[in-house]
């Protein structure tokens, strides 16, 4: 007989005729899969372990019953789950309950532990579960067996009976979903516990015994919320400080307004803005999620959605400033050219409010970005934002003053436009980084969702679209008479 069989069918039938060896093929084939299903259901590893060997030996015991051994493997993985529920209906408990917290775990006394628990200690691995078991099945099987099985997304996929892309995708959603602060932790135990040469001794050391062994459960532990990362704070509160540096600002310009009329359109115009724009990011986002979760978006719906959803937020961001701007400058050449008076009441544009325009309209284009990147370590990208916020507010302090009426309006204009400019340039270049480093993928992975030529699609026909509005809302000269 050849030392190793090519399919389940030859090593069933070899087993048949109590072949021993062909039966600790079968075992070592399949040890990773029943394992990871077994670990999967109860969040102990011991535990696991034991229900596996259980599911072997059932298996030779059991083995004249199974009528096409071409599907060995999935009729060992419904003997896995059967155990799995028998353990737990003997038991009157959820998989769930097979943790503890982490106070009252203690390692074991018994000298004779088994090769995951020699890989880990009994912490590591309630710590282990504690990052896993806030994930869905769906996603936490898969993931599992991908680090146990080396790392390989077409043997999961053969051994759950999934495409490679289904695999792919449960993969990367379930990465999303572990802490990134144990992330590394969590793959390097489940390569450790990952069952080895002594598992089958084990499995064959029990084929003569006439009754199985009685599995007993062990200590997990309970689902809590990891810690959070000390600058969260930080980072959460630099957005809403850049919206409150510049809804202060666009105040100033307000209250600065030379006539009631500006004043009045003014304030209304960037209200309404102001709404659309925390509206759009805080509400608008929360509904595409729950749409996602809802309708149980793949990975490539939800980045073909977020894509779409952002796009037409800059659309409208877009157009709503260009035709503000249009406006305002209607409004000031109607003004001048009529002479009408000025509110005598109107704070002038001193040093002081100067600066306070400046710095807030910047810190309101730039410190979602700036916090973005510091949020995802890209530490760099975070000080050249930086240093380009404080350099073009101070070129704008600088640029306008001395500068009254129609000229003030065209220098803010010439200041946002390269802001946003800069920042179009930074979401090309940097954008697919940050949603790799976000989601715990590898840029390829996020490029198979989120084609590399799709944001410079999206940002030439947001250009496009700029460029249309302006042409649209430019205004008509008089004709002569």
């Amino acid at each position: 007989m050849p030392t190793t069989a090519d399919t389940d069918t030859q090593l069933v039938e070899w087993s048949l005729t109590g072949d021993r060896d062909a039966f600790r093929q079968i075992v070592e084939r399949y040890q990773s899969l029943i394992c990871s299903i077994t670990y999967n259901a109860t969040g102990s590893l011991t535990l696991s372990e034991d229900l596996a060997q259980e599911t072997f030996v059932a298996a030779w015991k059991q083995l004249p019953e199974l009528r096409d051994p071409s599907l060995l493997r999935s009729w060992l993985c419904g003997i896995t789950r059967f155990l799995v529920g028998k353990e737990f209906r003997r038991q009157g408990r959820e998989p769930i309950h097979a943790a503890d917290s982490l106070d009252g775990i203690q390692d074991p006394p018994s000298p004779e532990l088994s090769p995951a628990s020699q890989a880990v200690t009994h912490e590591e691995e309630a710590i282990l579960w504690r990052a896993l078991e806030r994930i869905p099945d769906a996603y936490r099987e898969p993931l599992i067996l991908f680090y146990r099985e080396h790392q390989s997304v077409e043997r999961v996929a053969v051994e759950l009976d999934l495409s490679e892309d289904a695999v792919k995708q449960r993969l990367s959603r379930g990465r999303k979903l572990l802490h990134e602060e144990v992330v590394a932790f969590v793959e390097g135990t489940l390569t450790k516990t990952a069952p080895g040469q002594q598992f089958s001794v084990g499995v064959m050391a029990m084929l003569p015994m006439t009754a199985a062994s009685t599995a007993t459960a062990t200590a997990g532990m309970a689902a809590k919320g990891a810690a959070a990362k000390s600058s969260f704070l930080a980072a959460c509160l630099a957005p809403f400080v850049g919206i409150f540096g510049g809804i202060a600002a666009q105040w100033l310009v307000v209250r600065a307004a030379p006539t009631e009329r500006e004043r009045r359109v003014n304030k209304i115009s960037f209200t309404s803005l102001w709404i659309f724009v925390l509206a759009w990011c805080f509400i608008g986002q929360l509904a595409m999620r729950s749409l996602s979760r809802h309708f149980e978006w793949t990975d490539q719906t939800y980045f073909a959605a977020m894509a779409g959803f952002w796009w037409f937020y800059a659309a409208v961001v877009a157009t709503l400033t260009i035709v503000m701007f249009r406006q305002f400058l209607a409004l000031r050449r109607q003004s001048e050219a009529s002479g009408e008076r000025t509110l005598p009441t109107v704070a002038r544009w001193t040093p002081g409010t100067r600066a306070a325009v400046s710095a807030g309209t910047y810190m309101a284009v730039f410190l979602w970005l700036i916090s973005l990147a510091w949020q995802l370590n890209d530490h760099a990208v975070a000080g050249i934002l930086t240093g380009l916020m404080v350099a073009l507010a101070a070129w704008d302090y600088f640029s306008l003053r001395g500068k009254i009426g129609l000229a003030v309006m065209k220098g803010v204009a010439r200041h946002l436009t390269v802001g946003w400019a800069i920042i179009l340039a930074v979401l090309n270049l940097r954008l697919d980084t940050w949603i790799a480093i976000a989601h715990h993928s590898t840029l390829s992975e996020i490029h198979e969702l989120l084609p590399v030529w799709l944001i410079p699609v999206l940002t030439l026909a947001l250009l496009l679209w700029s460029a249309l509005v302006l042409a649209i809302t430019k205004p008509t000269r008089p004709m002569a008479q």
